[in-house]
């Protein structure tokens, strides 16, 4: 039989337990049949771990304020959206090959027989779906020149010429310029694709500096309870000591369990604040400068932000930019194999032109002159150009074998972060549910305690059952939600990363 003093102090220390506020010493109320998620309660305030009262009106930071910031400020993207600004540059460079070209010429002679000058403006523009070029100019000349050079001499108001010249053979489907132009457009997607993969993980990255961030923060919570406990017990078995009704070893004892939680809540602290300076690697400012997130802004809960989307696997291995890439480097292959085979024609060029003199002159230079020419050159080796195309030909292959094996990969890739989403997040449902269940325990445990039918050791190991399986609770939802994170990342979601 207990004496009445020992009961009558049992049951203000059951009380004293019951009133203390937290997740860990939640209400008497049965648990239902499927327990929903549990998650811890506000804990009380604590330095650079949960917000104090004056801060509690912080808002708090989101994933999708992280991802917004690091798709505007990462260096890591600013890098390649600079690096798609010089292939738009170079590409404008190709694009002037085809400029309007202007030439001016005057010759004069001060000594000799002749005294005859004459200055020249001339114009020309490349054919943008031929080889050729289109030409036109302005001569005049005056003094006397010699008889051979009578092509120099025009009329007293000059001579007018335009004329064309037209690829038959090579460089009439394509030539430099033009391959120049489709290969600078490809490296514009190219530059493109890789903004889009590099920003891919650098979300990839954030979210997981987000969660985790999140994730040691909910610890926190949890060891701060802990330890909040156990000093409101110490409180009462040093009431119980002083009246006798409990040994000083239990004092003792329940000091080393304070001591050990408080190691718990300093490393789990210096966790949060390691995360927070990761984080701040993507949360930036208007000017870009880090910003370390305080503890203040911590979620409550870690919230599934990012949920892959359900599409087949074709579309989802099409998304992603490398197999892109590689199609586009593909493209460029066939680019240079038609080069290459172009060297392999012969040139025949045909040049029409026509010329008028102006004014009083030679009655020969009156008439307008037409005149049309042709030109045929072949190469008769042309081991360069075999040497060219067998080249291209080998980069294709090679290009086209990392092609499949590149859509093999992605498809595995994918097919395992399915399959790690559904392992993680049935994992995530048993840890709830075993944490409902030491809630229900650590409650059962404190009634007894509460009718002196328990003891008070037993009390503290069910109420740190309950903690550990409160942890795994919440490990096991940030390894679903990683994983979610993951799956949307290989599925290049562009929407969901905020891209």
């Amino acid at each position: 039989m207990i004496p009445r003093p020992t009961v009558g102090l049992l049951t203000a220390l059951a009380l004293a337990l019951v009133a203390v506020p937290g997740p860990l010493a939640a209400q008497d109320a049965p648990a239902p049949a499927q327990p929903a998620p549990a998650q811890p309660a506000p804990p009380r305030p604590a330095a650079s771990a949960v917000p104090t009262a004056g801060e509690s009106a912080a808002r708090e930071l989101t994933l999708r304020d992280v991802l917004d910031s690091s798709a505007r400020h990462a260096p890591q993207i600013l890098e390649a959206m600079a690096r798609q600004r010089s292939a738009d540059a170079r590409a404008l460079s190709a694009e002037g090959q085809f400029d309007l070209v202007f030439n001016a010429e005057a010759n004069a002679r001060p000594l000799g027989f002749y005294d005859g000058s004459v200055a020249e403006v001339s114009a020309y523009r490349p054919l943008q779906t031929n080889g050729g070029q289109l030409y036109g100019g302005y001569r005049l000349s005056s003094g006397k020149f010699a008889d051979y050079e009578g092509k120099t001499a025009t009329n007293q108001l000059g001579e007018i010429k335009v004329g064309g010249v037209f690829s038959l053979l090579r460089d009439r489907v394509i030539d430099e310029r033009r391959g120049r132009r489709e290969l600078a457009g490809f490296d514009i997607e190219l530059a493109a694709l890789d903004r889009d993969l590099v920003a891919i993980g650098v979300q990839r990255r954030a979210i997981e500096a987000y969660q985790q961030w999140v994730a040691a923060g909910l610890r926190v919570r949890i060891y701060r309870e802990l330890l909040e406990l156990a000093e409101a017990r110490q409180e009462s078995i040093e009431r119980q000591i002083q009246l006798g009704a409990r040994p000083e070893i239990l004092g003792i004892e329940n000091r080393q369990n304070i001591v050990r939680r408080q190691g718990l809540m300093v490393r789990s602290e210096q966790e949060v604040q390691l995360y927070a300076n990761a984080l701040s690697l993507f949360l930036r400012d208007d000017l870009g400068q880090p910003i370390v997130p305080s503890a203040q802004r911590l979620p409550r809960r870690l919230v599934d932000s990012v949920i892959p989307r359900l599409v087949d696997q074709g579309t989802a291995i099409a998304a992603r930019p490398d197999f892109q890439t590689l199609l586009t480097r593909l493209e460029q292959t066939g680019i240079r194999a038609r080069l290459a085979e172009n060297e392999l024609k012969p040139r025949l060029d045909i040049n029409a032109e026509a010329s008028k003199d102006f004014g009083p002159g030679s009655p020969t230079r009156e008439p307008t002159v037409g005149m049309v020419g042709l030109r045929f050159s072949v190469p008769l080796e042309r081991r360069a150009a075999k040497g060219r195309i067998a080249e291209v030909e080998a980069e294709q292959d090679a290009l086209k074998v990392r092609l499949q094996f590149l859509e093999e990969q992605i498809g595995v890739e994918i097919a395992n972060l399915r399959m790690q989403v559904q392992g993680a997040e049935k994992l995530a449902g048993l840890a709830t549910a075993e944490a409902a269940l030491a809630r229900r325990m650590a409650e059962a445990e404190r009634r007894r305690f509460t009718l002196g039918a328990s003891d008070f050791l037993v009390v503290n190991l069910r109420e740190e059952a309950l903690a550990d399986a409160t942890i795994r609770e919440i490990d096991a939802n940030y390894r679903h939600a990683a994983a979610q994170a993951e799956l949307v990342a290989a599925l290049a979601d562009r929407e969901q990363l905020r891209l």
